[in-house]
């Protein structure tokens, strides 16, 4: 199963800000976080990432890693920065 929606770096570019590949690619992550917490495979999360993990293994075991650290530095550093860039609604 390929997402077709997005197409996907074997390698995140590393930065210490939010990316356009971060905003671009959030739905992913959030999906690639959710297989993570079931424990989902390495085969099943690079499916999410379009990856066909049978054809490409190494891509695949690379793309995935790659992700989930972006997806981890996302949630414990850049989480100020994706949320400061959310629209206000509050009062």
């Amino acid at each position: 199963m390929h997402n077709k929606a997005s197409a996907v770096s074997t390698h995140v570019t590393w930065s210490d800000h939010l990316t356009a590949y971060d905003r671009e690619h959030q739905p992913i992550y959030l999906k690639l976080l959710e297989a993570w917490f079931d424990e989902a495979s390495v085969e099943e999360m690079a499916e999410i990432l379009g990856v066909d993990p049978w054809e490409e293994p190494v891509r695949a075991r690379d793309a995935v890693r790659s992700h989930l650290d972006r997806v981890v530095w996302l949630l414990t550093t850049g989480s100020k920065e994706l949320f400061k860039s959310l629209p206000q609604k509050c009062p």
